[in-house]
């Protein structure tokens, strides 16, 4: 039977009358108690009615008596009214609440409070107890916020006087992204008496991340090292494991040859220290550049080999750590003895050095409280003496020459004769193989004689960086190559 518009229209009313009555009986006011009036009432009248859902269907050959009047037009909302009323909640979907978290790779934040954007709790997690240290570290941050498009926030970290380096926050403004891709820095202000470190921000979009420096994920070292390994002169070696089994990369750039210097640029040894491997990947992508594009690339590969790796702390990266791997172990105080044990990571990269021998070594990390570029004087290991003097001096001069984000003027105290801690990476290579073995600090605040307002020091100027590094390195091969010669 051939069923006419009126049967089709009084059928689907019928069935629409009983899908609201099986699904809409329980939303009654007293279901919805603990929402505001102003929200149920729009809940218990937003339902459209069958009339308005299944608009009778008039035949102009024919019309049936029985059908009801038709139910008068409900006019659309204009976009601009649809739009007002989503931020306000329209809809049957009610207004977001801010939610917080940080369950993705390098998050780090415990939730003390959110009701009140005003006034967001928020505390650092510590990382395991470091015995060398005498401490569980704690100052990486990362974190997600959901919910707030320009809604007002202002997030309190009560324990920041508590952190590894407190005095670091002076100066400092946290970092922010929507895409995770272009970070920029957000109003922040350190109460030294109450140690609260006070993140000030309204959101243009719904979601944005904060951190202490823009993150370097796992994910994007793999792509990193992939990218990297089918460049044409470059050969990916793999050093060794970590604690939790994560894979220690190392990326040859060059051919080895007795004649040719070797340099090792070993980045991350503390894991949150982030820029370091953003310093990295700019250096890799100079490196890399089609044969014959770049002279000064094809200078310091006529004469050197370079051994880069990205990140020497994979499992601290991923954890949201600070300073140390999965165990709590600082891997820069490793050095006198690493073990597979404690250290494999240093094991590893050791091991590798002293396969290849050594004639550079660069230590490429970020300092909490510095807000400049700074290189750490190997003054202070017993092999320290003219030959050494003079080798740190030139390269310094060949990166003041390379990069206005380098200075001098700021940097480390140096120790006493003879006391430098032999335990890290740079003083430890420096006096085994007697050579230019140097710690590279970058800032987590701003470079004073180059100040970014809206960045700060950030991923792109952390690349630029390491690419400036082949201009240093090219323009000191020639003494590097002449002084490898009177090696003690």
């Amino acid at each position: 039977m051939r069923l006419g518009p009126a049967h089709l229209v009084t059928t689907a009313s019928r069935h629409w009358s009983t899908l609201c009555h099986k699904i809409c009986r329980p939303l009654t006011t007293q279901s919805f108690s603990h929402i505001p009036p102003s929200h149920t009432h729009h809940l218990r009248t937003s339902l459209p009615t069958p009339s308005q859902r299944l608009a009778p269907v008039r035949s102009s050959a024919s019309s049936s008596s029985s059908m009801s009047p038709p139910a008068p037009a409900v006019p659309a909302a204009a976009p601009q009214q649809q739009q007002q009323q989503h931020q306000q909640g329209g809809g049957l979907l009610q207004p977001s609440k801010v939610h917080i978290s940080s369950a993705f790779d390098s998050g780090n934040i415990e939730v003390v409070s959110a009701t009140d954007p005003s006034d967001i709790q928020l505390r650092i997690r510590p990382e395991p107890y470091s015995d060398v240290d005498g401490r569980s570290h704690f100052q990486w941050f990362h974190y997600q916020v959901t919910g707030t498009a320009g809604l007002p926030l202002t997030m309190r970290i009560i324990n920041a006087g508590e952190s590894s380096y407190p005095e670091g926050w002076e100066g400092y403004r946290a970092a922010a992204s929507y895409d995770l891709l272009h970070w920029f820095r957000v109003d922040t202000e350190y109460e030294a008496e109450e140690g609260h470190l006070v993140i000030r921000h309204t959101p243009d979009h719904t979601c944005v991340r904060y951190a202490y420096f823009a993150p370097y994920s796992w994910e994007r070292h793999g792509e990193l090292i992939m990218r990297m390994q089918s460049q044409p002169r470059v050969q990916l070696h793999l050093l060794g494991s970590t604690l939790e089994g994560r894979d220690i990369h190392m990326l040859q750039v060059g051919s080895p040859s007795p004649s040719k210097a070797v340099i090792w640029v070993i980045c991350r040894q503390h894991p949150g220290e982030s820029m370091a491997e953003w310093f990295a990947e700019g250096l890799l992508e100079r490196l890399t550049q089609p044969p014959g594009s770049d002279p000064q690339v094809e200078e310091l590969l006529g004469g050197a080999v370079l051994h880069v790796v990205p990140n020497m702390c994979p499992d601290g990266s991923v954890r949201g750590h600070l300073r140390t791997n999965s165990a709590g172990v600082n891997l820069n105080r490793e050095w006198a003895a690493p073990s597979p044990e404690r250290s494999p990571e240093v094991l590893a990269v050791s091991s590798a050095i002293t396969r290849t021998g050594l004639d550079v070594l660069i230590d490429v990390h970020g300092d909490e409280c510095i807000p400049a570029n700074f290189y750490g004087s190997m003054f202070g290991i017993p092999a320290w003496g003219p030959r050494l003097e003079r080798l740190q001096t030139q390269f310094s001069d060949a990166m003041l020459a390379a990069s206005p984000d380098f200075q001098t003027q700021l940097g480390y105290p140096l120790p006493e004769p003879g006391k430098a801690n032999l335990s890290t990476a740079s003083k430890a290579n420096a006096q085994r193989y007697n050579t230019l073995s140097l710690v590279l600090e970058q800032p987590f605040k701003d470079c004073v004689g180059t100040p970014n307002p809206l960045t700060g020091w950030s991923p792109e100027r952390a690349k630029a960086f390491g690419a400036a590094h082949v201009t240093a390195f090219a323009t000191f091969l020639p003494v590097l190559l002449k002084e490898r010669l009177s090696k003690d």
